[in-house]
């Protein structure tokens, strides 16, 4: 083997980097042990000692060092379906959005074509305003856009002439920034919501933003926070030098009470506290950080300042050296896990008493990068008569991130409305009328302060330049959250998936059991099969399964449950490679030659099979990325990853260790005397029968489709709409009065299905399925209590819930097809390039569809049937894709083993029947053995990998056996029918393949 030195280099190289991204997962688990040890049983405790860890270092490796924050970031996150909590799509309503643009018009016209294209965009692929665009057109031809459009806030993109063309781009701009700022808007809100590891993403070419909160209980409180409206406030401030002696009498007055306390038997020590005076506490602030204090100096700190201890004051080094309160708004700074301390004693009944009225203090929006641990706090002036902001942001027209052009360094400019530009003049005049006393304007979104800067001068043309030491991305975020202030339109919940923390944990449990259980199977399989080449391949999965999960962290992909069925799957693909190899190593011991010899043409002669068959499932990986969502893209990742990790385990570490083995004079078998000659004579007349099995497939597909029309599908809650609830009864329960009883309580038909256990049942209600709000969802809840309840003596729990509207079923269900249509073409169109005949497309993508609607087929028939639940939804999307990759993946082995016996001279007269059967028995042997590798770990997952992935496993354990069948009895004889013989191009392509393997093995 060529390079094998800079393999060695990479596998090293890659194993390090593996380890390394590895070690913040085994670093995070370390620190949560902790917390539970010392919490025991206690969460609010356990919560609290991670927040006081956030900050600390807790994973050296002195070239750098680790925070658990920093640790956490990298560390490999698991999904809802694994952790529980709350998975929320939120849609921003363009409707909203084109009619507030618009002032709101009374037209008839107007208001149905929003209607109109509302109803149309739940089927269309097409964008909200283009389809409202459309539709106006039909109603009102000879009304020009502009006529609406025209208005005093939009002057600077629409003018009263501006032609039906000029409107629709402005209004896609303004969709775009939209939906842009309500993302921004939700970023900055669950950032404060304290989710650890969150997700948030824009679905690129949608009005939707996915948003996973894991660990989430508090789903009301989510709600709340997720659908209320953007509040961009400007306020007056304070400067520091004002709020700092009011700050120290909170200070005393919290010392004295936290010590009366103490004194009453409610507090823990009985230490004596001493005043603070301000030189005091500013040289203690100001002195030297070298000196080590001691636990008992650092707690008498804390008694005498509690507030100071925990909220630093703003300081700056004077001229003379000395320190001094800093200039501005800034009041403090805290820890980030110090914040809720610092709110909480604020919130202290005596503080409140001493904090004015006409004195709010607001946290910035996040740390500055210099201090990424601490947190500024400002104080607000309320004025005016609603004692407030001193102006809305409401009458923000446009902001957008630019660059000083005297400094060249980032800046924001922002644009105001006449309304706002008269009352921007005024606020601005008054803030820098004293020269050597410039106040600064708060920029406040959503009670958080994103800047704060100083008034230069009056600034009479609403239009404002904002400067300081900004980043690019600084001034991005910022004109964002100024765009923010204007939102026409509000985001909803339109999709929603609440999972529980006890069905996570099962759900971890199954997952990892199947991990397990797949791996060992596949283990003692090969080793069973192939003797000690067994052995080499066996170390080769686990390098596999190492490789997959660094690569994982590395990426910092999510780990879902169908994540954890990607790589049992994984387990059972990994080995296919290895089995190729391993068939053809024997194919050429058969002929004679050396065990070198042998292992050298075995590898060479097996790549193109293993390349076909590979790249194959890994297009199909890609595609299931791009139009699958939530769990799906986990499977998707994982597929594809493991494809690029098994490649390079099977055919270079394999390669090493066998080179290794040579050299010591190891002996090396690939197989027992009772395998050596399993189907190696393998003589099935599969061609000659293959009209026969035509008909029995056809047949099969012909029964089936009328259970089709007849009793059709059960569709899952993310195809058909509405909501599902799975929930756990104390004791067994008989379903049917259960399913009796919540159908009168809903006044319609409710699904109600055993799912895992007999007392665990899974509900799906379409009722209010058009009303995605609070209220619906609150009164469907209702409605399913009333329901459960109503089987006396015999307690429930609500495990996981989730809510789909109508749109996103309508969305998810073209997603769908559009993904299962694609997935054909583009796997015909790659064998079309690999084996440049139309034949082989067509006779590969005949079975695929085949087998894919031998899986629709059994899904229907066995429906109600089957003790688990068969509903058709992503999962078994996912299911369908993967078997017809694995279809392909068996066919395109076939297809070289064909293309290579085309290819020799001695078989250029002999009929294609024959060369065609020939080549299907000689990898047979290779066909059956993957397939059962495969077969053994998705049995396993089956039956051990737990209830919500029950059908999708199902789906791909049927669909692997039904694809086996499929490549050997459909794919390769369908060559004899669409081809009778081979072409003299082709044969004289192959032949010069060979030609120029044998010139290049002389040179």
């Amino acid at each position: 083997m060529q390079g094998k030195g800079l393999i060695k280099f990479l596998v090293v190289v890659i194993a390090i980097a593996c380890l390394y991204s590895l070690s913040f997962t085994f670093v995070t688990r370390k620190v949560e042990r902790d917390a539970v040890a010392y919490a025991k049983g206690d969460i609010t405790k356990e919560k609290a000692y991670l927040d006081s860890m956030a900050g600390e270092v807790v994973y050296n490796l002195g070239i750098a060092n680790y925070t658990y924050r920093e640790a956490k970031g990298n560390e490999i996150a698991l999904g809802l379906d694994l952790k529980g909590g709350m998975n929320v799509t939120m849609e921003v309503s363009l409707q909203e959005l084109v009619r507030n643009l618009a002032n709101n018009p009374k037209d008839e016209n107007f208001n149905k074509a929003l209607e109109n294209a509302t109803v149309r965009s739940k089927n269309s692929q097409n964008g909200y305003v283009s389809l409202f665009v459309e539709e106006f057109k039909k109603l009102s031809p000879n009304t020009p856009l502009a006529s609406f459009f025209a208005t005093k806030d939009n002057t600077a993109y629409v003018k009263p002439n501006s032609t039906d063309a000029q409107v629709a781009s402005f209004l896609e701009r303004e969709a775009t920034n939209a939906i842009d700022n309500s993302f921004k808007v939700l970023r900055t809100r669950i950032d404060k919501f304290g989710v650890t590891s969150p997700n948030i993403q824009l679905q690129q070419g949608t009005n939707r933003i996915l948003i996973e909160l894991p660990g989430v209980t508090d789903e009301d409180r989510v709600r709340k926070l997720l659908q209320g409206s953007a509040r961009l406030e400007f306020w007056q401030t304070y400067d520091n030098m004002e709020i700092y002696p009011m700050l120290e009498n909170v200070n005393s007055a919290l010392a004295a009470t936290l010590k009366e306390t103490e004194k009453t038997g409610q507090g823990t020590t009985d230490t004596a506290t001493a005043d603070s005076t301000d030189a005091g506490l500013l040289a203690t602030l100001g002195a030297n950080q070298d000196s080590v204090s001691t636990d008992s100096s650092e707690n008498q700190l804390a008694q005498q300042n509690p507030l100071f201890n925990i909220l630093r004051p703003a300081t700056a080094m004077a001229p003379n050296n000395q320190i001094v309160l800093a200039p501005g708004p800034i009041v403090g700074y805290a820890q980030l896990r110090d914040t809720a301390k610092v709110n909480r004693y604020l919130a202290h009944p005596v503080v409140k008493q001493i904090i004015p009225g006409n004195v709010q203090l607001l946290w910035g929006v996040k740390p500055s990068p210099r201090t990424p641990e601490q947190l500024e706090l400002y104080a607000v002036k309320p004025s005016g008569a609603d004692a407030g902001p001193i102006l809305s942001g409401n009458v923000i027209t446009d902001a957008k991130d630019d660059f000083d052009p005297q400094s060249n360094s980032p800046m924001v400019t922002m644009y105001m409305n006449s309304e706002g530009a008269r009352e921007w003049r005024r606020i601005t005049a008054s803030a820098s009328a004293d020269p050597n006393n410039k106040q600064a304007i708060a920029i406040v979104l959503d009670g958080v302060v994103y800047s704060a800067p100083t008034v230069q001068g009056e600034i009479p043309n609403g239009i404002s330049q904002i400067t300081g030491n900004f980043t690019i991305e600084d001034t991005k975020d910022l004109a964002n959250v100024l765009k923010a202030g204007r939102l026409p339109t509000t985001a909803k919940i339109v999709e929603e998936a609440v999972v529980g923390p006890t069905l996570g944990q099962a759900a971890i449990d199954a997952g990892i059991n199947s991990a397990i259980i797949g791996l060992l199977i596949v283990l003692v399989f090969m080793i069973f099969y192939y003797n000690r080449g067994g052995w080499v391949a066996n170390i080769a999965v686990i390098f596999n399964v190492f490789f997959l999960m660094g690569v994982m962290a590395s990426l910092n992909a999510v780990l879902t449950l169908p994540g954890i069925a990607g790589i049992v799957l994984t387990l059972g693909t990994a080995v296919d490679a290895n089995v190729l190899i391993y068939e053809r190593i024997r194919e050429e011991l058969a002929l004679g030659k050396s065990v070198r010899q042998a292992i050298a043409d075995g590898y060479k002669h097996a790549m193109p099979s293993i390349l076909d068959s590979q790249i194959t499932t890994f297009l199909v990986g890609v595609i299931l990325f791009f139009f699958g969502s939530g769990p799906i893209l986990g499977f998707a990742t994982t597929l594809m990853i493991g494809i690029i990790t098994s490649l390079f385990t099977a055919i270079f570490i394999t390669r090493i260790i066998f080179d290794w083995m040579l050299n010591k004079g190891w002996d090396i078998k690939v197989s027992y005397p009772w395998s050596a000659n399993t189907l190696t004579n393998a003589n099935f007349a599969f061609v000659q029968n293959r009209k026969k099995l035509y008909l029995a497939s056809g047949l099969f597909i012909v029964i089936g489709f009328i259970f089709i029309f007849t009793k059709g599908f059960s569709l899952g809650v993310d195809f058909q709409g509405g909501r599902t609830y799975t929930v756990r009864y104390e004791n067994p329960i008989n379903l049917e009065e259960v399913r009796s009883n919540l159908n009168q309580t809903f006044g319609l038909t409710t699904e109600v299905k055993i799912y895992g256990a007999d007392n665990q049942v899974r509900v799906t209600t379409t009722y209010h399925i058009e009303d995605t709000d609070d209220a619906a969802d609150k009164e469907v809840l209702a409605k399913l209590n009333e329901g459960l309840s109503k089987i006396d003596g015999n307690s429930y729990e609500i495990l996981s819930s989730q809510k789909v509207g109508p749109t996103i079923a309508n969305d998810i269900k073209s997603r769908a097809v559009y993904a299962g249509i694609f997935s054909i073409i583009v796997i015909a169109l790659y064998i079309l390039i690999r084996f440049r005949k139309w034949q082989y497309s067509l006779a590969a993508a005949i079975p695929t569809i085949h087998d894919a609607l031998v899986i629709l087929v059994l899904f229907s028939m066995l429906d109600g049937i089957v003790p688990f639940s068969l509903d058709i939804d992503q999962h078994f999307v996912a299911a369908i894709l993967t078997v017809i990759a694995y279809s392909v993946n068996d066919t395109v082995v076939v297809f070289d083993r064909l293309r290579e016996y085309l290819g020799m001279s001695k078989r250029k007269n002999e009929d294609i029947s024959e060369t065609v059967n020939l080549a299907i028995n000689k990898t047979l042997s290779r066909t059956i053995v993957t397939s059962l590798t495969v077969i053994f770990v998705m049995a396993i997952l089956f039956i051990f990998g737990g209830e919500v992935i029950r059908g999708f496993s199902f789906a791909i354990l049927v669909g692997i056996i039904v694809a086996t069948y499929s490549s050997i009895c459909l794919a390769a004889p369908l060559i004899v029918d669409l081809q009778k013989k081979p072409s003299t191009a082709d044969a004289s392509d192959a032949q010069s393949a060979q030609n120029a393997t044998i010139r290049t093995a002389k040179v």
